[in-house]
């Protein structure tokens, strides 16, 4: 079996155990995918393991925030943990939105561990053709 060792990922996985799990008041990053799509911006984030109700969207003016809540499973009094990488407590994104965006109709989609949000591009941000006029005189402007 080929092994591949990321030095950065166990940085990582060291800084997450001596600084603890994130809270409400100082949560952890979670990585995210941003692109446009047709008409729309998508952005994507990773959130495995968490459960649709322990996500929180929000939208203020144009701050997105994000966040979410990795909680511990339920184990049998004899279980015996040997190994615990994947990280536990609270996850959050702050994204400023451009102007150009519709941010009244947002769409939330998780799947498979991924929150996808789907924000369409204002109509008044949209490309539009404006046709000319030919006149058919001179016309004087008088004050």
């Amino acid at each position: 079996m080929l092994m591949r060792t990321d030095p950065f990922r166990e940085l990582d996985r060291l800084a997450q155990q001596l600084m603890g799990p994130g809270t409400w008041s100082k949560p952890s990053a979670m990585p995210m995918d941003a692109y446009r799509e047709g008409d729309e911006y998508v952005v994507a984030f990773d959130l495995p393991g968490v459960t649709a109700d322990a996500i929180d969207i929000d939208v203020e003016r144009n701050m997105l925030t994000v966040k979410a809540e990795r909680r511990p499973v339920a184990k049998a009094n004899d279980v015996q943990m040997e190994l615990s990488e994947r990280p536990l407590g609270v996850f959050s994104r702050q994204i400023v939105l451009a102007d150009t965006l519709d941010t009244e109709h947002i769409k939330a989609d998780y799947d498979a561990g991924v929150l996808t949000l789907r924000i369409p591009i204002a109509e008044r941000a949209k490309p539009r053709k404006i046709s000319v006029g030919v006149g058919t005189g001179h016309k004087e402007i008088s004050g």
